[in-house]
C-alpha cells in the first residue's frame, strides 16, 4: 500500500516579486513529476542543487500549493485523501503524520528555546497535546532513541554539535509519533563519519516507529546505501527511477552516470552549472549538457519509459 503517491506535479514560481510586478517570467521548478512511496519504504530523491528536490518535497507538505498534479495520502485505515482539497483543519492533521527535517538545523532550531521548548513547540498547538507533563515524559523517551540524554533537554542548541544539532532536529519530527520523515539533505553538512551515524539512526528509528521516509540528498552513495527506490532529477523533470540496489549498476540516463561519477570523485567535460529553467520543457532537460544529444532530443522531451521492472527512464539514446 503506497503512503504518498504524487501525480503529474508541477511548480511554477514568479520570477519577479512584489506589487508592482507583472509576473510574467516563471521558474518551472518542478515539471510533471510522478512517484509513490509504499508504506514502510524509503524514496530518494536525487540530483544536484537547483534540480527541483526541495520543492517536490514542500509540496508534499503543502508549504508550496502545486500549480498542477496530485498528492495522494492514504492513511492508516487505507482511505485515500487528495492533499490539496484539504481544509485548513485536515491540513493540520495531516502535517502531524508528515513531519519535515531541514537541511540545516541551526538554522531550524530556535536559539532562544530549550531543548525541550524546541521539541515540542509544534506539539502544544496540534492535536496530540495532552500537557507539559505528559510531553516530558514523551520527550526523554524520544531524546534518549536519538543518542543524547534526557539532562539534554535543559540546554539549548548553540551548546551543541552540528550532528547533535541535526538529533534533536530528528527528534522534534519524531515527537508527534508521524507515519513519514521527509528528510531534506539531512547529512550533507556533516562530515562524512557523522553521516553514517545519522543515517545508522534513520535506519533504526525506522525499524522501531514503523517509519517511511522520502530522502533529499545530491549524494548517489548515500541514496544507494539508505534508500530502496531512488528517482533522479533534472531541472525539475525526473529522468531516472530504479530500485537503489540496482541503480548503481544499472544506471541508464547519461545524468545519473554523471552524478555516479561525481561521486567516485571523476570530473567529465559535462560539469556544467545547471540552468534554471524558464520555461515550460518541450525537449530533453538535459541535452545542452549531453554528450549523446541528438537533434531530437533538443525538440523533444522524451516520454519517462519502463526499461525493465521497476526501472524508467526518459531517454531517446538507450
Amino acid at each position: 500500500m503506497n503512503i504518498i503517491e504524487v501525480k503529474n506535479l508541477s511548480k511554477q514560481f514568479n520570477l519577479e516579486a512584489g506589487f508592482f510586478a507583472k509576473n510574467k517570467n516563471k521558474v518551472y521548478a518542478v515539471n510533471d513529476v510522478s512517484f509513490s512511496l509504499k508504506k514502510g519504504g524509503t524514496y530518494g530523491i536525487v540530483g544536484e542543487s537547483g534540480c527541483g528536490k526541495t520543492t517536490t518535497a514542500r509540496l508534499i507538505i503543502q508549504m508550496y500549493k502545486q500549480t498542477e498534479g496530485k498528492i495522494i495520502y492514504t492513511d492508516k485505515d487505507g482511505i485515500e485523501h487528495k492533499v490539496e482539497a484539504f481544509t485548513k483543519k485536515e491540513l493540520r492533521k495531516y502535517r502531524e503524520k508528515i513531519k519535515y527535517i531541514f537541511q540545516d538545523p541551526a538554522r531550524s532550531l530556535n536559539p532562544r528555546m530549550n531543548v525541550f521548548n524546541v521539541m515540542t513547540a509544534g506539539l502544544r498547538y496540534s492535536s496530540l497535546w495532552q500537557g507539559k507533563k505528559q510531553a516530558w515524559e514523551a520527550a526523554e523517551k524520544i531524546i534518549t532513541e536519538v543518542g543524547l540524554s534526557p539532562e539534554d533537554l535543559n540546554r539549548r542548541p548553540a551548546e551543541f554539535s552540528g550532528g547533535q544539532r541535526q538529533r534533536i532536529s530528528i527528534a522534534r519530527g519524531l515527537i508527534m509519533n508521524p507515519e513519514l520523515l521527509i528528510c531534506d539533505e539531512v547529512v550533507s553538512a556533516l562530515d562524512v563519519s557523522i553521516q553514517g551515524q545519522i543515517i545508522n539512526l534513520l535506519q533504526d528509528l525506522k525499524q522501531k516507529h514503523n517509519l517511511s521516509y522520502i530522502f533529499i540528498t545530491h549524494d548517489l552513495k548515500v541514496a544507494c546505501y539508505f534508500c530502496d527506490t531512488i528517482g533522479v532529477m533534472y531541472r525539475g523533470v525526473m529522468v531516472e527511477e530504479a530500485p537503489a540496489e540496482n541503480l548503481y549498476k544499472a544506471a541508464l540516463h547519461p545524468y545519473t552516470k554523471i552524478l555516479f561519477d561525481g561521486a567516485k570523485g571523476e570530473l567529465t567535460s559535462s560539469n556544467i552549472e545547471v540552468k534554471t529553467t524558464l520555461q515550460a520543457e518541450h525537449c530533453c532537460p538535459f541535452a545542452y549538457r549531453c554528450p549523446k544529444a541528438t537533434e531530437r532530443c533538443k525538440n523533444e522531451l522524451p516520454s519517462f519509459t519502463d526499461i525493465t521492472d521497476n526501472h524508467k527512464v526518459r531517454c531517446f539514446n538507450l
